[in-house]
């Protein structure tokens, strides 16, 4: 890496980076803005702990479904129009959320927001190789990723906030109107996207004829490096279902700590809703300068693995603590922002290993064949912890589940050989 090219991608950086970590703020915090919710909804439409964990967790089911046709569809109507299309659907069915007036209507509104949100995440992770080669590509996504952890920053004392003052106005509850004020600003960013985004490096007017071919050069020199698969020997390959399955065990402690930390806070003898949303932060706010440094110094020394897993073995150690120390706010609060961050560092990390091995419409299928099937964790997370609470009363068993997994998709990163160098490749 020299002096012009780091100058080159760090323009690139600031055109695209800023952007796209806003498009990801907006769309996680309608994802998980039901953790929220439920604190007040649950008792104004009278759902069990289970019937939430299944409203929670269908949005997945739904977008299990539709992830690897909308990344295809991405491929032809390219990232600008398609991405737009993503947002402003989903921003749209989002504030819908507010009409949930049953479980009926709750699980029809979670699963078509789904349907809408398929393919924005893979799309957005295909779109970054458009732009980057592999080994500058773990930086760039955790930085894209830490949209998490400032959903987390800003949602919670949001979230809190308007739950609690608006709480009545215009005859609706404070869930409502959390619903549709944050359901409105996607819509917008999605109109927006239409005349800020370009599908490719070929049609950035903001970039010169010298800088297009600098990244072209290491796009291509890239894909030349790797081992061309059809879309068949995508759905056959060993190494894409490992890593689904990686992918799977870790957001089902994702979806644990973002579905259920409100709950978790509460159960260390906070009550105000607001406190609430405020100490919910705090993990968050700890995560987003943690993954950014993990994934900074795993690009530094190349090596992924170990990084991976022992980020994953941090997030697992991290939700036992805090189970075991429930009753302690302090003790609980510091367990879950080591399960926060360690949780959210595994994600970019994870993500610089299949977009290292795939190219082409190949990336496309095998990106979104590993987001769908991990994000099936995202049914199973909150469906389970649920089952589990209503059964025992307590969330400690569910925990305990979340961090086990944790544990094993560390110790699978650990099983899938480390790829050789391009040059042996090539």
């Amino acid at each position: 890496m020299n002096s012009n090219d780091d100058a080159v991608y760090a323009k690139v950086g600031r055109r695209l980076l800023p952007f796209l970590f806003l498009c990801y703020v907006v769309a996680y915090l309608d994802r998980v803005n039901v953790g929220f919710a439920k604190l007040q909804m649950q008792a104004d439409l009278g759902f069990s702990d289970t019937v939430y964990g299944i409203g929670a967790g269908i949005f997945f089911l739904g977008y299990f479904l539709f992830e690897v046709p909308s990344n295809l569809l991405m491929t032809k109507a390219g990232a600008r129009i398609w991405i737009a299309r993503i947002m402003v659907t989903w921003g749209i069915l989002s504030s819908a959320m507010m009409f949930a007036d049953g479980a009926a209507t709750f699980y029809l509104l979670r699963f078509l927001l789904g349907v809408a949100e398929a393919g924005f995440f893979p799309g957005i992770i295909l779109y970054l190789t458009y732009w980057y080669p592999a080994q500058r590509r773990a930086r760039v996504i955790a930085l894209f990723m830490s949209a998490v952890a400032v959903a987390g920053i800003v949602g919670g004392p949001l979230s809190g906030w308007i739950m609690q003052a608006l709480a009545g106005r215009a005859g609706l509850s404070g869930w409502q109107w959390l619903f549709l004020l944050e359901g409105l600003p996607s819509v917008l960013v999605g109109v927006w996207t239409l005349f800020y985004l370009d599908d490719g490096i070929r049609s950035a007017a903001w970039l010169t004829e010298q800088e297009k071919q600098l990244l072209e050069r290491g796009i291509d020199a890239e894909a030349r490096a790797k081992a061309p698969l059809s879309l068949g020997q995508v759905f056959r390959s060993g190494t894409v279902w490992l890593l689904a399955l990686v992918y799977f065990c870790f957001v089902m402690g994702l979806y644990g700590v973002s579905f259920w930390l409100p709950q978790l806070i509460k159960n260390t003898g906070v009550k105000d809703v607001f406190d609430i949303g405020l100490l919910a932060a705090i993990p968050y706010l700890v995560a987003a300068v943690v993954m950014v440094l993990v994934a900074r110094h795993s690009d530094r020394t190349g090596e992924r693995r170990w990084h991976t897993a022992w980020s994953a073995f941090a997030g697992g150690a991290g939700l036992i603590v805090s189970t075991i120390y429930f009753d302690n706010t302090v003790v609980a609060m510091a367990a879950l922002c080591v399960a926060t961050a360690g949780i959210l560092s595994t994600l970019p990390l994870f993500w610089s290993l299949p977009t290292a091995l795939l190219t082409g419409t190949a990336a496309a299928a095998g990106i979104a064949l590993i987001n769908s099937i991990g994000n099936l964790a995202g049914f199973a997370s909150p469906y389970l912890v649920g089952v589990i609470k209503d059964a025992t009363k307590s969330t400690a068993t569910g925990m305990y589940l979340l961090a086990a997994s944790l544990i094993v998709g560390g110790a699978l990163v650990l099983l899938r050989k480390k790829p050789a160098p391009p040059q042996a490749r090539a």
